[in-house]
């Protein structure tokens, strides 16, 4: 059986943002290099911290979204979704 437009859909964005969320990390793992060889003020600990386990935890959620159908698959993309949210929210915007 295939799966519905809506949750197909649900599916891939929650993909974009997962995706979004793990090239976010490596740009700041990339500038905390940077300006830690430069002396220039850059992302702190915490912030790489957060983002990494933001990641980590998205990429774990997306796996778990992509490979079950249903209830199990969409909640899964709903947790990317969440994270995404609250890591831009937490961090970018507040």
């Amino acid at each position: 059986m295939t799966e519905r437009l809506p949750g197909r859909l649900l599916r891939g964005f929650s993909g974009v943002l997962c995706a979004g969320l793990v090239a976010l990390f490596a740009v700041l793992v990339g500038g905390w290099v940077f300006t830690t060889r430069t002396g220039a003020p850059g992302p702190g600990p915490g912030m790489l911290l957060g983002h990494g386990l933001a990641a980590a935890a998205a990429v774990a959620a997306q796996l778990v979204a992509d490979r079950r159908a249903g209830r199990v698959g969409a909640l899964a993309a709903w947790v990317v979704v969440a994270l995404a949210v609250l890591v831009l929210g937490g961090y970018w915007l507040f």
